[in-house]
């Protein structure tokens, strides 16, 4: 059991290694490109791009009804029982589906060009760009098809290279776009990256398992499970935008666009970017617990397994974040945002509890437990609406950051309530132990930066890394 916890820990480092660099390749692509736009059209390139980008976005969250991550757990769940037939009908299923949904959502951006046009610019001259963005949201539930059997099947080295070389050719596409096509380049590239993306997905397919006979009768009943789970996540992911938007929109008319601006300055800081460590993770894990979501022990092994590695990786980085804050927002931002740092350092603490109930939360969908994940989601959405308008009226961007915290420790405690309750699991006391740990490291480096007393907190820090690596050694030779 010893060797097969180790070898989980190195499968779930060297994921996280794998995946986080290619994530930090499409940060700097998403920079580069943001740069080019800004110097060779301007800010109303800036603003098509962002447009149009949500509105691909919008769309193809609502079309392609979360198959993407819900048909993982069912790919994953025939590729245990061993049945290469099983796992070449369930795969074509898959395929198939993400072909249905790609044309309904593109019919259906079709249909609604004119009102998006109206609704989006406030007149009928874009019509023409919404009908040939259908054609990147068709592409995109393509490879979003792909993505889910790569992942489903293990094949993680290939999903990364289809990311990477699918992020890497849509911007050397669109840097002559760019150059020479200025203010209309902006759809011509979008349409680039989304082919793109669909082109490598196609050259990496997964082509170990053939393509299966399937009726359409059978794609329907095999498809009914993932597509169920898939609007019960796509409603959940929902609820947390809408919470997004209306406090947004809250701090908006009750403070001012300029907090608002650094309100999204510091929650990028703290949930974007230690979010990349966390998805890493995620491409690995998310399979393995699904295979696996019948056999209690085996949950219990492997949650507490991965709440090891995610609180050994996490630590070290939410100690140095703390301790580096003003040189981190000096670089991404300017000195005008040094108000988010002690904000900043709030939301860095919560960031553990997020870690943990990112380990338990997994398991609701590994059991394909749609309607526990939605209500999950919901409450924590409401929870976070309440707390940040709460807490921002009484310590303004300070108290954003303390709301940040504690509704992690509340949806944590929620998450915990499903995962030792009802499903009758457990963790192991090393991962209570790490758990505390951090807290207790971290919260020392945040006191001693917030009472001027450096040399305290950068020791804590160095203890943090040195404790954290000879964790990470222990679990890769374990």
């Amino acid at each position: 059991m010893a060797d097969k916890q180790g070898n989980i820990s190195r499968m779930a480092m060297k994921a996280m290694g794998l995946f986080g660099g290619v994530q930090v390749m499409g940060i700097i692509c998403s920079i580069l490109r943001t740069k080019l736009v800004a110097l060779w059209i301007g800010p109303v390139g800036i603003g098509l791009f962002g447009l149009f980008n949500n509105a691909l976005e919008m769309l193809s969250t609502g079309t392609n009804l979360g198959i993407r991550s819900s048909s993982v757990r069912d790919i994953s769940q025939a590729l245990e029982r061993r049945d290469p037939g099983m796992v070449s009908r369930m795969i074509t299923v898959v395929r198939r589906w993400s072909l249905w949904l790609g044309l309904a959502g593109a019919l259906f951006t079709l249909a609604m060009a004119p009102a998006l046009s109206q609704i989006t610019f406030g007149d009928t001259a874009h019509i023409w760009g919404f009908v040939a963005l259908s054609i990147a949201v068709l592409l995109q539930a393509l490879t979003n098809g792909e993505y889910a059997v790569l992942q489903g099947t293990a094949r993680l080295k290939r999903l990364a290279s289809v990311t990477l070389w699918g992020t890497i050719v849509g911007l050397a596409v669109s840097i002559p776009l760019f150059y020479l096509l200025r203010e209309r380049s902006i759809l011509p590239s979008i349409i680039a990256y989304a082919t793109a993306m669909a082109a490598f997905a196609w050259i990496f397919r997964n082509r170990e398992y053939p393509a299966a006979t399937v009726s359409r009768r059978d794609t329907l009943d095999m498809g009914k499970g993932f597509v169920k789970l898939g609007i019960y996540m796509t409603l959940g992911n929902f609820a947390s935008i809408l919470a997004s938007y209306a406090f947004n929109a809250w701090l908006n008319v009750n403070a001012s666009t300029e907090a608002v601006g650094f309100y999204q300055a510091g929650y990028t800081l703290i949930n974007k970017y230690t979010g990349l460590i966390l998805t890493a993770l995620g491409m690995e894990y998310y399979p393995r617990l699904a295979k696996v979501a019948d056999s209690r022990l085996r949950l219990r092994a492997f949650v507490s397994q991965e709440i090891n590695v995610a609180i050994a990786v996490m630590a070290p980085v939410v100690a140095l974040f703390i301790l580096l804050r003003e040189l981190v927002v000096w670089i991404l931002y300017t000195p005008e945002f040094n108000v988010i740092l002690t904000f900043v350092s709030w939301g860095m603490i919560g960031t553990i509890f997020r870690t943990l109930s990112w380990c338990l939360a997994f398991t609701i969908l590994a059991k394909g437990d749609g309607k526990t994940y939605l209500w999950t989601e919901v409450a924590s959405a409401v929870i976070n609406l309440a707390l940040n308008i709460v807490f921002y009226r009484w310590w303004g961007l300070t108290g954003l950051g303390i709301a940040f915290l504690v509704s992690y420790v509340l949806y944590t405690i929620i998450v915990a309530v499903v995962y030792f309750k009802v499903y009758r699991l457990r963790i192991s006391h090393a991962s209570l132990y790490n758990l505390l740990w951090t807290l207790a490291v971290t919260s020392g480096v945040m006191a001693a930066m917030e009472t001027g007393l450096l040399p305290v907190a950068i020791a804590l820090a160095v203890v943090s890394v040195l404790v954290a690596s000879r964790q990470v050694i222990a679990l890769w030779k374990r």
